[in-house]
């Protein structure tokens, strides 16, 4: 119990590392937004006339979309730049003199990283989908969408073609209702219905003022009715397409870990296999990526551990490739995970995996 009593030493070490991840995080944030962000706001004040009070929400709202990547190298540069100057001040050497070995001298640090590791957690899961809703990111679309119904045999029935909708319209839709026959491994079309617009029920969609296209075996139109209103889906079915088409445009930053979770059910559920990969692992990193926080607090520790005559630059030219390599590889692992290669959870947790075997190398290299 004595080991981890709180002592004079850890809270010296702990502010310490604390003051050096805040400046770290600030300049990140500024060095990440100021290029391209800052940019455009200032672009669309000058040329779109765009009020300077909604100009700066908006660059607001791209702050914590920049924290959730910054948080790690943060404290990674942080707990370099605090464990370098100890050693360089020879003070390491004193903590160690009284009897505290380097990994009780290290927790302080974890326990800053544990703190960010949970912030970073918020951030993703409740505050980044907020200021995405604010920014417009999640409240409507005008784009396509395109649903497949297919038979017990594994042929198309029918396609829906969606053109223009928002969460609560859904206007301008196509469907192509497909021919028993097959030619050539192919099918053609029987008929095709436009519908200007659509209402969703609870327990169908009915496709408005529709019109059908009667098409013959030449692709020809032989003749061209109203129908009226149209009917398509079940009363299961039609909550599930709508939510398909709700999320279809959907970056997986603007969703909660809970609604993350229920769409990637639904995603398995209808079989939108490559989707619902890739989602997954989006799912998977929102409780993977945050650990890199406790992870880099260590790694820091380590490389900014050296002897007071040794060079700085070496920890923080090794901290710079590791953050590099990380956010580059990211979406390497998405697309391995999207086509099947990696399982999901491994695609997402492979770069922590390697990170944590990090530790071990750098502490046998440096024989703590």
């Amino acid at each position: 119990m004595n080991k981890l009593r709180l002592t004079i030493f850890d809270k010296y070490i702990f502010k310490q590392v604390l003051a050096a991840t805040l400046v770290c995080l600030f300049l990140f944030i500024i060095v990440w937004i100021a290029p391209e962000t800052l940019v455009r706001t200032i672009k669309r004040i000058l040329i779109e006339n765009m009020p300077i009070i909604q100009a700066t929400k908006l660059l607001l709202y791209e702050i914590p979309k920049v924290l959730a990547k910054a948080l790690p190298v943060g404290i990674l540069l942080g707990t370099i730049f605090t464990f370098d100057t100890l050693s360089k001040n020879s003070e390491l050497s004193i903590f160690r003199g009284v009897g505290l070995s380097f990994t009780r001298i290290m927790m302080p640090a974890l326990f800053l990283g544990l703190i960010l590791s949970y912030f970073c957690y918020v951030v993703n899961d409740k505050l980044i989908p907020y200021t995405s809703a604010k920014a417009g990111e999640s409240g409507g679309f005008d784009t396509h969408f395109v649903y497949m119904i297919k038979d017990d045999d594994d042929r198309l029935k029918q396609a829906l073609i969606v053109s223009n909708f928002t969460t609560q319209t859904i206007k301008n839709l196509i469907v192509l209702n497909f021919s028993e026959k097959r030619y050539a491994d192919a099918q053609i079309f029987k008929s095709i219905i436009f519908s200007p617009y659509a209402l969703k029920l609870d327990d169908k969609w009915v496709l408005k003022e529709s019109k059908e296209y009667v098409i013959n075996k030449k692709g020809i139109y032989t003749e061209i009715s109203n129908i009226g209103d149209y009917n398509m889906f079940d009363s299961k079915l039609s909550d599930e397409v709508f939510q398909l088409m709700k999320n279809a445009t959907r970056r997986d930053r603007s969703y909660t870990n809970k609604e993350l979770g229920e769409y990637v059910k639904l995603l398995k559920k209808q079989e939108y296999t490559d989707e619902h990969n890739f989602m997954l692992a989006k799912y998977y990193q929102r409780f993977l990526h945050p650990l890199t926080c406790v992870i880099f607090a260590a790694i820091g520790c380590l490389l900014g551990f050296s002897p007071p005559r040794s060079q700085r630059l070496v920890g923080f030219t090794i901290a710079v490739g590791m953050i590099f390599a990380y956010y580059i590889t990211l979406p390497f692992f998405d697309l391995l995970a999207q086509k099947g290669v990696l399982f999901p959870f491994l695609a997402s947790a492979f770069p922590i995996i390697v990170f944590i075997a990090a530790i071990f190398v750098i502490k046998k290299v440096r024989d703590l």
